[in-house]
């Protein structure tokens, strides 16, 4: 019986290496876009995953401004931030949202969809978007990825 094989921090750079991808948004709808993103932050995509452990790769998102919202969401969605002093509860529709940040929606799909606690914030911080075409990450030579 074979056992199943778990990732330990003195495999880090021998078992698994982590790669650079690229994704252009354009015209893809923010959900499917930030699952498969959650995916790849995870490493649910390679035969090493390991739960506790992060063996995922980092990946690049171009031209963020550019994401598809399907139905009446860019009018209809709304994003809330707190201070944490009372009555300061602030709402954003997407649109606004957007306007202001074009990363942020993008951001926070796949967070939410992350691990809620150290590991996925480690996660996230493997997470490069932009709004425009240009990254500064040429030197990664990052792979293309269609999604």
């Amino acid at each position: 019986m074979q056992k199943t094989y778990m990732a330990k921090k003195e495999d880090a750079g021998v078992t698994f290496q982590r790669q650079w991808y690229v994704v252009d948004a354009t015209g893809i709808p923010l959900g499917r876009l930030a699952s498969k993103l959650a995916l790849i932050l995870q490493g649910k995509h390679k035969p090493t995953y390991t739960p506790h452990f992060d063996v995922g790769d980092y990946v690049i998102v171009v031209n963020a401004e550019k994401v598809k919202l399907t139905g009446n969401k860019a009018q209809d969605k709304v994003y809330y931030k707190h201070t944490g002093y009372i009555g300061h509860l602030y709402k954003y529709t997407y649109q606004q949202l957007a306007a202001r940040h074009p990363e942020l929606p993008i951001k926070l799909a796949v967070r939410r969809m992350l691990p809620k606690n150290k590991l996925g914030r480690r996660m996230l911080r493997k997470l490069k978007v932009y709004a425009g075409p240009d990254h500064p990450h040429q030197a990664q030579n990052p792979l293309p990825l269609s999604l």
